[in-house]
């Protein structure tokens, strides 16, 4: 691929993205914006619950879906607090939940609470697509990472996505091969969302080139690939006005 390419690629799979602590109305208005570039749109963006509404409105009829967090970053709300967020983020108008799986409970040895967990929320997202982010940095461990990845497509998962972006060591394309080798193992249709720490088009390659690897040249669309990312962004449309590709983006 070209870095033309990857950066068209990764455009239009990007998950354009604002979790800052200092997020406001303001800020999601400007996401919204960014997010219809003269390049084309972005695949969605992923803000707090608390903006679902707004971000809504602000997108209108862009096709841009609406991507929001819950159980977000730590992992450890109760189950029931979670349903609740899951059901006014859906009816707020999100697309799509990504949903922090309690990974604490997994490296404790308690697997099924990850997938239980995955079930629950899944029931009620009727059409809207749920990724689950595993915190495969903090899980560290190959096989750990393995289990996490097989227990959330136990539970119904619609993507595995590696991190919250909010930890010391986010996504690596180790992690990512071993979530794509999960879901090759599924037989379901499932994507992938590396997210965190992909700031350039040569980052963003790295991911498409595992796919086509592993998954076709033809899997990684939006329909099975994002990216989460705040800054690349930047990064990838410097690239498609034709500036260096090296050009790095700001944020998580």
């Amino acid at each position: 691929m070209t870095p033309m390419d990857v950066a068209a690629r990764a455009l239009a799979s990007l998950d354009l993205t604002n979790l800052d602590a200092d997020c406001d109305a303001a800020a999601v208005d400007a996401l919204a914006q960014r997010a219809q570039t003269p390049h084309g749109p972005v695949a969605a963006i992923c803000i707090w619950p608390a903006f679902v509404a707004q971000a809504r409105r602000a997108l209108g009829g862009s096709g841009i879906r609406v991507a929001t967090v819950v159980n977000f970053p730590a992992g450890t709300a109760p189950l029931s607090a979670t349903l609740g967020e899951v059901e006014r983020a859906l009816g707020d108008g999100a697309d799509e939940i990504d949903l922090v799986v309690p990974w604490r409970r997994l490296v404790a040895g308690h697997a099924p609470a990850v997938t239980d967990e995955v079930a629950a929320v899944k029931e009620i997202c009727g059409r809207a697509r749920l990724k689950t982010i595993l915190e495969t940095g903090e899980l560290a461990d190959p096989a750990l990472i393995r289990t996490a990845a097989d227990a959330a497509l136990a539970g119904g998962a619609d993507f595995l996505k590696t991190s919250t972006g909010k930890v010391p060591v986010n996504a690596t394309p180790e992690a990512a091969a071993i979530l794509l080798d999960a879901i090759l193992a599924s037989g379901r249709d499932v994507g992938l969302k590396p997210a965190g720490g992909v700031k350039t088009t040569a980052d963003a390659a790295v991911y498409l080139d595992l796919c086509d690897s592993r998954m076709g040249r033809g899997w990684a669309t939006p329909e099975h690939f994002r990216i989460g990312a705040s800054g690349v962004l930047t990064a990838l449309l410097a690239t498609l006005d034709g500036a260096a590709a090296g050009a790095t983006g700001e944020g998580y």
